[in-house]
């Protein structure tokens, strides 16, 4: 087995740090599932403070977020309007419809972002045979968009949009903090054009699992309640709450570091002969680039990389995704394009 120097596979790769670890091994913990795990309790109040919201609950992952949602809002047959790119469309093991019964409804959005206008398109009319739509879900940032950041007003139109016509409006914030960083536009303005949110814990902030689903407090007794259906229900999870709490105090202004690497590492691969890349293009911690010029598939380019320690996800046959975080400092995202730069030269 190749020993991975460099991960750039994706931001999920990242590791517990010393001082999160210590905040683990230290937590005060009690039964979650009978609200009396502080530690659990108190990462849900951060995260609903942080959003603006009533109330929020600790889940093991985004997809069970996601899911748990799409059932509160959604009845069998109901469609849910999303990107084509959209992240619970092809990376979800098609949740919305074994979970929720729902169907997906897409938009030929760019870069992952949608109107107001192309969301009202996409709506059914309302006739007795055909699908209901129920939802608009948006992600923030769009991951196969390339990292990208929804505009604040764009968002609000769907909003305004959606509240004309009687649907609802969830989020998928995995990144949505890399957007808050990006943007300047605070984690609660975002979450006022939403129904339901959730931000993730295991990414660009750095702990070992985790997710936090957030909405009014009706929503969030139902989502509770599906927790615990879902097998979501984890006693005392204080001990994986406590680094959700560290992470929020300690490592969200950071992201911006994560940002800058990306950038620099974008602005590397545009000077490799075989690779293409629109350094413009990277806003926040996803590198999204092209080998069809060079000898190699993306997948031969990756195992390429492996070989020599760098690890690098192929997305299809000549795009590779390389991910920043904070395991990821600037001398290994140089390394890597130079990695690169010598196979290709090779």
């Amino acid at each position: 087995m190749n020993t991975v120097r460099i991960d750039l596979y994706s931001d999920t790769h990242t590791k517990p740090g010393p001082e999160m670890r210590q905040a683990i091994a230290t937590a005060e913990v009690g039964d979650e599932q009978h609200g009396t795990d502080p530690t659990t309790n108190r990462l849900q109040s951060m995260v609903a403070e942080l959003l603006g919201k009533e109330a929020a609950v600790f889940l093991p992952s985004g997809t069970m977020c996601n899911q748990i949602a799409y059932r509160i809002w959604c009845q069998p047959g109901d469609e849910i309007i999303a990107d084509k790119t959209a992240h619970t469309i092809h990376s979800e093991t098609g949740g919305p419809a074994a979970i929720a019964g729902a169907m997906m409804r897409t938009v030929n959005g760019a870069r992952g972002i949608f109107t107001a206008d192309q969301m009202a398109q996409a709506l059914r009319p309302s006739k007795r045979n055909v699908p209901r739509s129920a939802l608009v879900s948006v992600e923030n940032t769009s991951n196969f968009g390339g990292g990208t950041v929804w505009p604040l007003d764009t968002l609000q139109g769907i909003y305004r949009r959606s509240r004309e016509i009687g649907i609802k409006c969830h989020m998928d914030g995995a990144r949505l903090l890399n957007a808050v960083v990006k943007s300047g536009t605070s984690a609660a303005d975002y979450a006022a054009t939403q129904d339901s949110l959730w931000i993730d814990l295991s990414k660009g902030l750095g702990c070992p699992v985790g997710a936090v689903l957030a909405g009014d407090r009706d929503f969030i007794e139902r989502a509770f309640r599906l927790k615990h259906l879902l097998g979501g229900a984890m006693r005392q999870s204080g001990i994986i709450a406590a680094a959700g709490v560290y992470a929020l105090q300690n490592n969200v202004t950071r992201l911006a570091d994560d940002h800058e690497n990306a950038r620099h590492l974008a602005h590397r691969l545009e000077k490799i002969p075989g690779i293409g890349i629109n350094p413009e293009a990277v806003e926040t911690n996803l590198v999204f680039f092209d080998c069809a010029e060079s000898p190699y598939t993306a997948p031969e380019l990756s195992s390429q990389m492996l070989e020599r320690g760098v690890q690098i996800g192929a997305q299809d046959n000549t795009r590779l995704r390389a991910v920043t975080h904070l395991d990821i400092s600037r001398e290994m995202v140089n390394e890597a394009a130079d990695t690169l730069s010598d196979i290709l030269s090779d």
